[in-house]
């Protein structure tokens, strides 16, 4: 697998590298935003480390221009404690962040579970849109349609909703629903999930007839088309 970073700091990019190809990972760098952006464009990774202060194109810019072409996978790299900073990334596209300093166990950790939960096959529109069946999610308004009706969705049934989408057929944990739209300094009751599922089901008009999000039981959840012919 092919792992892009870029960071503007030598030293970062050198350990990591050495790391990074030591667990048997291609790497290539880049060391400001906008080389690293025309990389990302032109090249065939399996997920991207993007630092978030970066020369002459900074790493959220690069993040959102990246999301308008592709679904590659990317793990922000953040200043500790900048919680909107972290907030922010999300929001745009990102599947996950770490915080500097950091110890190289998580990184490759987290590296794995991006890997394993995200589906950098599915494209995006050219209006960055997801969709499954006649359920549409516009990523740059926040909107969301079934059937051409628009759904008012709170902020977190929404990331929930956007998060399933991503990993549609996919089976994906409570703990890493949780993660990925709670965060990971949430310290509450994982029904919190089930909860949140079934208000999303019902603002969705998820009926028994033509249910789109599945219970895993003992698991968590999984987002299928069953009007998909196989």
């Amino acid at each position: 697998m092919n792992i892009l970073i870029i960071e503007d700091e030598a030293e970062i990019v050198r350990f990591l590298s050495l790391e990074l190809q030591h667990e048997g990972y291609s790497v290539r760098s880049c060391t400001n935003g906008r080389a690293g952006l025309e990389e990302a464009m032109t090249g065939d990774f399996s997920l991207i480390l993007l630092d978030v202060m970066l020369p002459e194109l900074n790493g959220m810019e690069v993040l959102r221009r990246l999301r308008k072409e592709s679904a590659v996978p990317v793990i922000l790299v953040t200043a500790r404690d900048a919680v909107m900073e972290k907030v922010n990334g999300l929001d745009i596209g990102a599947n996950d962040y770490i915080t500097k300093p950091f110890h190289i166990e998580e990184l490759l950790a987290r590296i794995r579970m991006v890997l394993r939960t995200s589906e950098p096959s599915m494209p995006y529109s050219p209006e960055g849109t997801l969709s499954i069946g006649d359920l549409v999610l516009t990523i740059s308004s926040r909107q969301v349609t079934r059937a051409g009706e628009i759904i008012e969705l709170t902020k977190t049934q929404y990331d929930l909703l956007e998060y399933l989408l991503r990993n549609r057929d996919i089976v994906l944990t409570r703990d890493q629903i949780l993660s990925h739209v709670w965060g990971y300094e949430y310290s509450g009751n994982s029904n919190v999930v089930d909860v949140y599922v079934r208000y999303l089901r019902n603002r969705i008009h998820d009926s028994d007839e033509s249910k789109i999000i599945e219970t895993v039981r003992g698991i968590g959840y999984v987002l299928r088309d069953k009007t998909r012919k196989e």
